[in-house]
């Protein structure tokens, strides 16, 4: 089942649902203070390689978080490459952290603040 499971998410993706307070380091000029937000957002079977193949290597949860960080910020907050070039995203402290394999990425909802 695990193994099942774990080739549906790196060929589908996965949908990432958290309420963390992250960090923001940006351009001059702009906010970076802390916030907490609360997103629900699809990301590639791409990041789930990366993710299986860091807890494969022995990556701690922090370094895990690194990589659901960098997936985030290019999924979500620079819009997959569209706008906020040059922002970087750090998990400071997560609420909560839930997967989902197996919704379809283009669910209403998916990849809003709510």
């Amino acid at each position: 089942m695990r193994a099942r499971r774990r080739a549906q998410a790196e060929a589908e993706g996965f949908v990432f649902h958290t309420r963390a307070r992250f960090g923001f380091a940006a351009p001059a000029g702009s906010s970076d203070d802390p916030r907490v937000r609360r997103i629900t957002q699809y990301l590639p079977g791409e990041v789930a390689r990366e993710l299986f193949a860091a807890r494969d290597a022995g990556a701690g949860e922090q370094q895990q978080m690194v990589v659901l960080a960098r997936a985030l910020g290019h999924s979500y907050f620079r819009g997959g490459g569209r706008r906020a070039h040059g922002l970087h995203i750090a998990v400071i402290d997560v609420e909560f952290a839930d997967f989902s394999i197996g919704w379809p990425p283009l669910r209403s909802g998916i990849g809003k603040v709510r």
